[in-house]
């Protein structure tokens, strides 16, 4: 996912074309206060003028604790919410929040008469927010996607944080995971509820090597995806998260060789010398169901 300022048109034209699987226009951090008014006419010339081929297309609006939120999904929604997939919506502290704006965007649906739902995406970055992860995961058929924002979140909780995303795991003030509890709980949340994990942007975007460690840990974590600020760190984020070649070698022969097993009526096989079960053929599959989206997502970008 690439986020891009909604007061850059001529940045946003540029994501419509990149290697990101999402294109996400924000209205909140990225966005001025003086600017923001006028910058929800830009999102609507952008999501009616251009062509994002297969990319999803979000909003990000600003955060229900501001006086810009309802007024980013109408002065948006209305006349552009045809050209929009998903809302993200910033700094979720309950299950409440995500309800008022399925609440909004059906009244808008209604009005215009988009003949479809709009997903919300959730960013999890407060302490409130943690603690109530279950029940924000639970809290909507529209919503998609739980996001980790680690910047608002050591901030909310009095964390001390010299760049957002940064990997300090090996800080000698704390030689642990910082982010772990919350990151864990995010993944856990999404799939028991059946949603998407992302991990949240890192700001040092001239980092690569260390943007990719970040990448690497959220994807060990079982998040789905990263959050991008800069074109630079797609193609590092799109690697980190597809499957190696080796490992889709591998569960294709754990797929290959378990369905042999079965057809023998044995329960259990042996693949170069490690035990192979019905768990490990749940872990193959989860592979080549991610290399089959992979492939169809990066078909879809070069027609």
């Amino acid at each position: 996912m690439l986020f891009v300022p909604a007061s850059r048109p001529d940045m946003i034209a540029k994501a419509a074309r990149s290697e990101a699987d999402a294109v996400c226009i924000d209205l909140e951090d990225a966005v001025a206060p003086d600017q923001k008014e006028a910058s929800r006419g830009n999102v609507v010339r952008a999501l009616t003028e251009l062509d994002f081929g297969p990319r999803t297309r979000l909003v990000r609006i600003n955060g229900l604790d501001t006086a810009y939120a309802y007024r980013d999904l109408i002065d948006v929604l209305e006349p552009a919410g045809r050209a929009v997939d998903l809302v993200m919506l910033p700094k979720t502290r309950t299950a409440a929040d995500v309800g008022f704006v399925a609440t909004l965007l059906s009244q808008i649906e209604a009005r215009v008469g988009i003949g479809r739902e709009i997903g919300i995406e959730a960013q999890i970055e407060t302490a409130s927010g943690f603690l109530w992860l279950r029940e924000i995961a639970a809290s909507s058929p529209r919503l998609e996607s739980l996001i980790f924002g680690s910047g608002d979140y050591a901030a909310s909780m009095g964390m001390p944080l010299v760049s957002i995303g940064v990997d300090d795991q090996h800080d000698a003030a704390y030689p642990g995971h910082r982010w772990h509890a919350v990151m864990h709980g995010i993944v856990a949340a999404a799939r028991a509820n059946g949603l998407r994990a992302l991990d949240g942007p890192y700001a040092a975007f001239k980092d690569l090597a260390g943007f990719e460690r970040a990448c690497r840990t959220a994807r060990a974590l079982g998040f789905d995806g990263k959050q991008c600020i800069h074109p630079s760190q797609l193609p590092v984020a799109n690697a980190a998260f597809s499957p190696r070649a080796d490992e889709v070698a591998w569960a294709r022969s754990v797929a290959s060789a378990y369905d042999e097993a079965v057809e023998q009526g044995r329960g259990v096989v042996v693949v170069e010398g490690k035990m192979i079960d019905a768990a490990n053929l749940r872990m193959a599959m989860s592979t080549l169901r991610r290399q089959e989206a992979i492939e169809a997502r990066v078909k879809g970008r070069a027609l």
